[in-house]
């Protein structure tokens, strides 16, 4: 799992894995746009089922420039996970620059109605060097 998920943050029982893919055939270096997927895994380990209800994005590129995202749930779903399962989804993300980061935070609800931050962790964007 380590392999495919190369990036883990744990909170609480909530294990947040992520993989980032290069997608060459949607980047455009030549208009500087180069675009990654990544897939994430929420696992919860807790006895607790918890919902994911928002999100935080922090979105840096090459230059430092930093943008944040906020919304509701993930890819249009606000998903309940119940315990031992996990939710995976995958998203895009173009930058302006061949190199950056992202990291952020899930807003999760467990089912006694605490609410809580659940980390994801930072994770590069590296386009791959081009031989000219």
């Amino acid at each position: 799992m380590k392999e495919f998920f190369p990036h883990s943050a744990a909170t609480r029982e909530i294990v947040v894995r992520v993989s980032v893919s290069y997608l060459p055939e949607q980047s455009e270096p030549g208009k500087s746009r180069w675009f990654w997927a990544y897939h994430i895994r929420i696992e919860n380990a807790g006895s607790m089922a918890v919902q994911l209800v928002s999100r935080e994005w922090a979105i840096s590129d090459g230059r430092g420039a930093r943008h944040e995202v906020q919304g509701e749930g993930v890819v249009g779903e606000q998903p309940v996970i119940e315990p031992g399962a996990a939710f995976d989804y995958v998203s895009g993300c173009p930058l302006t620059t061949p190199t950056g980061h992202m990291e952020g935070r899930y807003h999760m609800v467990g089912a006694d109605g605490s609410s809580f931050p659940v980390a994801i962790p930072r994770f590069p964007l590296v386009a791959p060097a081009v031989a000219g």
